[in-house]
């Protein structure tokens, strides 16, 4: 026992005393915010380009009638033919030309209208032109029918609906989108960090077989308990970057709260937000934040350390023999295949189906199947899942790292000591029952 915890511990120390490992944990947190931070400004500078479209309204009514914001601007150009148009606006360099013929009917006019632009049009400009189009050129229809325009706005019903569920919890729009990316997110990490941790542990067998260091080893400490502790060293050092990074999380999301005033209160079925006066930040971002904020964050927290051990356990386990069955790396492939199909098939199983019915079948088959669940499962939770299910799940999880661990082992002691041949499946079979 106590060179198994030697290895552990010295895997452990190994892992976080490492130069890349200290400056990954610091810095990723604030990397990806600013990541976010840059994607944002970038996004603000690309918005602040104002996009000049020239106009020839041969209709006399639909210019006045267009609205500029603050990224488009309308100018009218007088009485041109369409060749003529053309010329004077890319002359101008203009973003785009609109013109619009002079016809019998609005429908016509409508059919007829062109957009002509240097390159392809941004979709959001496109859409912007033609919704002011159709309500302007509808407006004029009923003009036209003699239908009282006015009368008819102020007849209209507006819907926004009270959303609860069940069990009388409130919720918004935002709170199903910010789940999705919230639930895509954790289900992405341990996605990547099982591979990251999992290719680790490989590398680290297949280094110490081929420099031969293996053998000295395993004549001192028994091969089951080199496995578990290398498995278990690295697993601790994943888990410490994950505590520090929920530690720094925490921090963000606290000064985040203090500095806009966020607080997650309901009041008549809507999300009160309490935010300044002189706050930039409009009130569809703080929805979103207050969103977040009303997120099961314990939960969420407890399931994902809970998640990452058993899935990290469970596929450590089987890269440690794949690492121990191979000479080296490209003959790992054919093995890792398999597990790379697995993941991507919880991946996408995660993204797919847990946003449009998070309680379906498909996602809780995949939420208990123990090689998936670590992924689907994580994207489920964000939405609300029972907590029996959660225990029963970790539960399979965890019994199944077990038998995991167990057929690695087998597999690790055989293949630890084999050199010069790439073994099969059938030989790995075989191996077990030594």
């Amino acid at each position: 026992m106590g060179k198994f915890t030697l290895i552990t511990s010295r895997e452990y120390l190994n892992k976080i005393t490492n130069k890349t490992f200290i400056l990954s944990t610091l810095l990723t947190p604030l990397f990806i915010a600013g990541i976010v931070f840059f994607i944002g400004w970038l996004t603000s500078v690309n918005n602040e380009r104002i996009k000049n479209i020239s106009v020839v309204d041969n209709t006399g009514y639909i210019y006045d009638k267009l609205k500029s914001s603050n990224s488009i601007k309308y100018e009218l150009l007088g009485d041109f033919s369409l060749e003529e148009a053309r010329i004077i606006s890319d002359t101008k360099s203009d973003y785009g030309l609109l013109y619009i013929n002079n016809l019998e009917s609005p429908k016509s006019i409508a059919d007829s209208i062109s957009f002509i632009s240097e390159e392809a049009s941004s979709l959001t400009i496109i859409n912007n032109i033609e919704s002011q189009l159709e309500k302007i050129l509808t407006n004029e229809n009923f003009k036209i029918e003699g239908i009282d325009i006015e009368k008819i706005n102020s007849k209209k019903i507006y819907v926004n609906l009270l959303q609860e569920t069940f069990q009388g919890e409130k919720t918004t729009k935002s709170d199903g989108l910010v789940k999705y990316i919230f639930g895509f997110v954790l289900g992405m990490l341990l996605y990547m960090f099982i591979f990251v941790y999992g290719s680790m542990i490989m590398m680290s067998v297949i280094e110490e077989k081929t420099n031969r260091i293996i053998e000295i080893v395993v004549s001192s400490v028994k091969p089951f308990y080199l496995m578990t502790g290398k498995i278990i060293g690295t697993s601790l050092a994943g888990l410490t970057q994950f505590i520090v990074w929920g530690v720094l999380f925490f921090i963000f999301t606290s000064i985040i709260s203090s500095i806009f005033g966020i607080s997650s209160t309901y009041e008549d079925s809507q999300i009160v937000l309490n935010a300044s006066q002189d706050s930039a930040v409009s009130s569809a971002a703080l929805g979103m934040i207050s969103a977040f904020i009303n997120l099961p964050l314990t939960n969420i927290m407890i399931a994902f350390v809970l998640y990452f051990l058993g899935g990290y356990l469970l596929y450590a386990s089987i890269f440690a023999a794949i690492g121990a069955a191979v000479d080296n790396q490209t003959d790992a492939q054919q093995f890792l295949m398999p597990i790379t199909i697995i993941l991507i098939v919880a991946l996408y199983v995660g993204m797919l189906t847990v946003p449009e019915d998070p309680n379906g079948i498909v996602a809780q088959i995949f939420s208990f199947v123990p090689l998936t669940s670590p992924i689907v499962m994580m994207m489920r939770i964000p939405h609300g899942v029972p907590l029996i299910e959660q225990i029963i799940s970790v539960l399979i999880l965890f019994l199944s790292v077990i038998l995991i661990i167990w057929i690695a082992a087998k597999i690790y002691r055989i293949g630890i000591l084999m050199y010069g041949k790439k073994p099969s499946y059938k030989e790995l079979i075989k191996w077990l029952k030594y």
